[in-house]
């Protein structure tokens, strides 16, 4: 098998990936019906009301995924995610049955969104963590990056079928499907032979295990200044369902099928980021600082694209350099952090993560709403180039080397360490 799929040597791995593409099938839908439902069913075309829904999904992740992540070292991760998944599975569901019996209201949505985002903040660092037990700890980077291959192949298939349906039979449906599709992770699970995982040590029981986790990673000036860049970026770059939503349909004024088209044209880049890491045998300084630069700059030029296409075709090098820069996060924590704390590193990672696209998702909808899309959109990229280009100074400074230097170590094909 090619080096790029060799995780999928693996049958549990296998049967895991097959499961999780039919559930993010499922769940890219699910988010292009929900912006869409708040967005133009729910409210008037209200971007603080989308940011609202946004930030209700990800805030427990901030709030709790620091536990979460003490549960996933604690317990068995398989068993969590059996849990959680049949918790997502009846939120859609539930909120399904509302929109298709006519009576959903906007308070409903958000309730959607938040018992969505507790039950994220549990699954999230034990379906992360669960891949080293899936494939062991030489195969971990690359079954990252399938994973995010499986997660942006969804992502590409899932807005514009969701697109199709809402124009043709509206968001119910939708919401229908995304709850059937957990189905797929829960007989994955169930087909998995236990025997065969490769079980990291289960930290014991203790007082203040979430503050051990904090520490251990205050300790580490490589995770700190990850942790940072993911807070910044969550909050200003990773908005995309919003920036997209108000650009579609204030600036552009298209319809759900042209919005849903808009996350279909970034997962292209996206997928094509994942695939690209899979070929790389582990993280690189120059792939996670490129990221962030380039996600800063495309965002950008995206603001000020004149026409609807112009701006779908800047999505693509945003979704690729978005992508490179979390994949590079993500195994650069997997394979640097000590089993007993990579569950409770990784949901830090998440809650800063998520947490910032929570904090940051109604200020960019009130920016929008307020001063026009154009101006969501270029605040969210300036902020993101700022971020990574003083990212490169502290790594210049504390490095001894040279910020022109370092610019080259980001753009040039050479060997480094892992961050």
């Amino acid at each position: 098998m090619s080096a790029m799929f060799r995780a999928l040597e693996n049958r549990n791995y296998r049967i895991w990936a097959g499961g999780a593409l039919v559930s993010n099938v499922g769940t890219w839908m699910q988010r292009i019906a929900q912006d869409w439902l708040v967005l133009t069913v729910l409210t008037n075309h209200s971007g603080a009301a989308v940011g609202i829904n946004t930030a209700l999904q990800f805030l427990p992740m901030l709030l709790l995924g620091p536990y979460g992540g003490v549960l996933a070292d604690r317990y068995r991760k398989r068993v969590i995610l059996l849990w959680t998944q049949v918790a997502m599975g009846m939120t859609g569901l539930a909120l399904g049955l509302l929109v298709v019996t006519g009576t959903a209201q906007l308070w409903h949505a958000y309730l959607a969104a938040l018992c969505l985002g507790i039950a994220s903040a549990i699954d999230a660092p034990a379906r992360q963590s669960f891949v080293s037990e899936l494939v062991g700890q030489d195969n971990i980077s690359n079954a990252v990056a399938l994973n995010s291959a499986s997660f942006n192949t969804a992502r590409l298939t899932g807005p514009a079928i969701a697109g199709v349906l809402i124009a043709v039979v509206g968001t119910g449906p939708v919401f229908l499907l995304n709850a059937a599709s957990y189905a797929a992770v829960i007989i994955s699970l169930f087909l998995i032979r236990t025997s065969e995982l490769a079980r990291s040590a289960q930290a014991g029981r203790g007082k203040h295990q979430v503050a051990e986790g904090i520490r251990y990673v205050r300790r580490r000036p490589d995770l700190v200044l990850i942790m940072i860049l993911v807070g910044i970026l969550g909050a200003f770059g990773m908005n995309f369902p919003i920036t997209n939503a108000l650009m579609a349909t204030t600036e552009f004024g298209v319809g759900p099928g042209e919005f849903g088209l808009l996350g279909s044209i970034m997962a292209v880049g996206t997928l094509a980021g994942a695939l690209l890491a899979a070929r790389r045998a582990g993280p690189r300084l120059r792939f996670l600082l490129g990221g962030a630069l380039g996600i800063g700059a495309f965002t950008i030029l995206g603001s000020v694209s004149p026409s609807f296409w112009l701006y779908a075709a800047a999505l693509i090098p945003v979704g690729l350099a978005s992508i490179t820069f979390l994949n590079s996060c993500n195994t650069s924590i997997q394979l640097s952090v000590e089993p007993q704390f990579r569950g409770r590193v990784l949901a830090l990672y998440l809650a800063i993560l998520q947490g910032g696209t929570a904090v940051g998702a109604p200020l960019m909808g009130w920016i929008g709403s307020e001063f026009g899309a154009r101006w969501s959109v270029a605040v969210g990229g300036i902020v993101v180039l700022l971020t990574g280009l003083a990212a490169v100074i502290v790594v210049s400074r504390r490095n001894s080397m040279s910020f022109r230097d370092n610019l080259r170590i980001v753009f040039r094909r050479r060997r480094e360490p892992a961050v």
